[in-house]
């Protein structure tokens, strides 16, 4: 009879994520990890495979959560593409420290596709296949995450132990005479809130496949004889 086992895959998970948390990816490693859950590197060996299983745990950990929506589907294909985008742009905004590690695993780890797959759901649900499909997918998953990392990384991101406020105000202190518009936006900043950013830009994205429908995907079109 096998032993039981010491850690739940939970346990696992929730560990490895919150060592990301606190230290970044550099500390994503088997012994950190050993040690965060009390035991020897060789025995996370028996349950991880190396650092693909470590970064796939992480992976998991941040997405998973997100997906299934609740609700979705629904008879309402914006509703649905807005509560799967909120979903998974809470979710990695949530873990700064884990979005590139997403990003390059998104085809990799069955939670990021299970969420590729919902969003594609509700965007085909607003009539488009093929090419406009593919096109309206990129178009909302590229601003999820680069709304999560504008946060982190943009031109009004903390930096060097600032924090949100002392960013905004050393941009609004730029010399207005090369630096008009980012002062006009960091003045813009110290009142907005995030969550209402990302809900406006989304609906700029959603009025735009609204109202301009995908022209005929090529590769499904019938083909023409030559006359």
């Amino acid at each position: 009879m096998p032993a039981p086992r010491k850690f739940s895959e939970d346990q696992l998970r929730t560990a490895a994520l919150a060592l990301v948390d606190a230290q970044g990816l550099h500390a994503l490693t088997m012994r950190n990890l050993a040690a965060a859950l009390g035991t020897g590197a060789m025995t996370i060996y028996n349950y991880v495979e190396g650092r693909d299983g470590l970064e796939a745990l992480v992976v998991d950990a941040v997405v998973a959560p997100a997906h299934p929506v609740p609700g979705v589907p629904s008879d309402d294909w914006r509703a649905d593409v807005r509560a799967v985008a909120e979903a998974h742009w809470r979710a990695v905004r949530a873990h700064p420290e884990a979005i590139p590690l997403i990003l390059t695993r998104r085809s990799l780890d069955r939670p990021t596709l299970a969420g590729a797959e919902e969003l594609l759901a509700a965007l085909a649900r607003g009539g488009r296949s093929g090419t406009g499909l593919l096109v309206a997918f990129r178009a909302v998953s590229g601003f999820i995450m680069g709304f999560a990392q504008a946060e982190l990384a943009g031109p009004l991101s903390a930096a060097r132990g600032e924090d949100a406020d002392a960013v905004i105000e050393r941009m609004r202190a730029l010399p207005s005479e090369h630096f008009p518009r980012l002062a006009e936006i960091a003045r813009a900043a110290a009142g907005s809130d995030p969550e209402q950013e990302f809900h406006a830009g989304l609906d700029l994205i959603l009025d735009g496949l609204e109202h301009h429908p995908p022209a005929p995907d090529s590769r499904t079109a019938p083909e023409k004889g030559l006359h």
